[in-house]
């Protein structure tokens, strides 16, 4: 929904523009020029992001909003052939140009982030029941569109930031004096609705945890046979989440240890963007 991104988008064109506008298209295009553009998909892969890169447009039309005509034939959530078309668009030429760059990293990034968090869904499944989630590790700027475009890859969003649910880390062990120590003061503080989850980095922490009682154990780096031998202990006490470190070449192997949820913080920061274009004639 635009109240998500439309501040974002005004940002990212007033970074493009700054306070002289587009001087190359000024220069060269004429002002009553119309302009057809096919944006296409250069490389195979799932397409999200479209309807806040289309945003662009319209921003940079003002009261004008709709003076770029579209024709989409692949939505979010499609997957798309290399050489794919993504939609058509129609409209002044200048405003085509100003907004390509801004449209095109949108829609790139985005796409590349469903486009990751898709693969590893697919890997994943064909090895156990685990969910692909992202984490907090986001670009600035950019959480709510990466964790949707998570979901649209067919993922599952972990806690949206600090507010929403509890999640203690070793440097909060540290701080309260031990896996114990924090579970308790968590306890105290929390309503009846937030969730509690406590990362642990051993085997020995995992049972001191499940002890207590926790809804969600998150363990941290662990190799292949500590995760079995973790699963085993936590199997209908707590949501068992693996982290740390997890690749394509390695997540099928963790999904067989049994877990029921991956977290793969590079699918949102890292992902490579999908490689898309806009083609441009002018009339």
């Amino acid at each position: 929904m635009p109240h998500h991104y439309a501040e974002f988008v005004r940002r990212e064109l007033a970074a493009d523009l700054g306070s002289a506008g587009d001087i190359t298209t000024g220069a060269t295009v004429p002002v009553d020029a119309r302009g057809e553009g096919q944006l296409v998909a250069r490389q195979e892969g799932r397409v999200c992001g479209l309807e806040v890169s289309l945003s662009v447009f319209d921003e940079l039309c003002g009261d004008a909003r709709g003076a770029v005509r579209v024709e989409v034939h692949a939505g979010d959530g499609d997957d798309v052939a290399a050489g794919g078309l993504i939609a058509t668009l129609e409209g002044p030429a200048r405003l085509l140009l100003s907004g390509e760059r801004t449209a095109l990293n949108l829609l790139g990034h985005l796409s590349g982030v469903a486009t990751a968090t898709r693969d590893l869904v697919r890997l994943v499944s064909t090895a156990g029941p685990a969910a692909v989630s992202c984490t907090r590790k986001t670009t600035p700027g950019l959480r709510g569109l990466e964790k949707y475009a998570v979901r649209v890859g067919g993922g599952v969003n972990h806690r949206f930031g600090l507010h929403d649910a509890v999640l203690i880390k070793d440097n909060h062990r540290a701080v309260a004096g031990g896996v114990a120590p924090a579970i308790a003061a968590a306890r105290v503080a929390l309503g009846h609705l937030v969730k509690l989850e406590v990362e642990v980095d051993t085997l020995p922490q995992l049972a001191e945890a499940l002890e207590i009682g926790v809804d969600v154990v998150l363990l941290d780096n662990m190799s292949v046979d500590e995760l079995s031998e973790a699963v085993e202990m936590a199997r209908g006490r707590a949501i068992i989440e693996a982290s740390g470190g997890i690749t394509r070449e390695t997540i099928q192997a963790v999904a067989a240890t049994g877990v029921d949820v991956i977290s793969v913080g590079w699918i949102t920061h890292s992902a490579p963007a999908l490689d898309v274009s806009l083609d441009l004639t002018v009339s």
